[in-house]
């Protein structure tokens, strides 16, 4: 596949996060996480070249064997998709953030699962859509899951996550980070800073960030469709 496309999609979207940010009112970095599920490890090495270290993947099987196959140490790996408990122990420690942990029990499972002498940084995905399909802890359930993640010496609370509805009417999507907003204001209130707020993806970024996203997750927008 042609990824030579990439640094001039990049350079549109670093202008609409300009564009974005100065009409919400934000001036904080926004960082890009350029998501490969789907795509070969080419892709990865295409994001480096255009200067992009974050990289996304949905599972930890297809995201450990791009490890392999790519031990770059500049990649920094996201894990973006939902965790089963069954794969913590594979994924603790191969990335500098699980943006998906949205339960009690994966909040155990991790903990126990990380080497004694690390941490294992981890958001909270929040379900603001409204849809019963969707992972993560209904807002009203966040605060209860933010102590749960404090109280572990193995696991640092970095903030939240969530995912709009699909729609065409922006106010869908943004209704969503709004939600996710008044979360980390109720979360912060109660004393736990919020450093990260992880929302917005190919079709709804720039609504994310103008509501005050501080990492997006880009995909299609970058790499095209998935081949797989």
């Amino acid at each position: 596949m042609d990824y030579r496309g990439i640094p001039d999609r990049l350079a549109w979207v670093r202008d609409q996060i300009a564009e974005r940010q100065l009409r919400g009112g934000w001036s904080h970095p926004v960082q890009i996480v350029a998501v490969t599920k789907g795509h070969p490890v080419e892709a990865v090495e295409a994001a480096l070249d255009a200067g992009l270290a974050d990289v996304g993947e949905n599972r930890v099987q297809e995201a450990l064997g791009k490890q392999a196959l790519c031990p770059d140490p500049r990649v920094r790996w996201h894990l973006i998709g939902r965790l089963q408990r069954n794969k913590a122990k594979q994924a603790v420690g191969r990335f500098v953030l699980i943006h998906s942990v949205d339960r009690p029990e994966l909040v155990l499972e991790l903990a126990r699962r990380c080497p004694e002498g690390s941490r294992q940084r981890v958001l909270l995905e929040v379900n603001c859509s409204g849809e019963p399909q969707k992972g993560g802890v209904e807002p009203e359930g966040v605060l209860a899951l933010v102590r749960q993640v404090a109280a572990e010496s193995r696991l640092a609370f970095g903030g939240l996550m969530t995912m709009a509805a699909l729609s065409e009417d922006e106010g869908v999507a943004r209704s969503a980070f709004r939600r996710l907003r008044t979360v980390k204001a109720e979360v912060e209130e109660a004393g736990f800073p919020v450093a990260d707020l992880s929302m917005g993806m190919s079709g709804d970024f720039p609504v994310a960030v103008e509501e005050g996203a501080t990492i997006i997750r880009l995909g299609t927008l970058l790499f095209g469709e998935r081949t797989q």
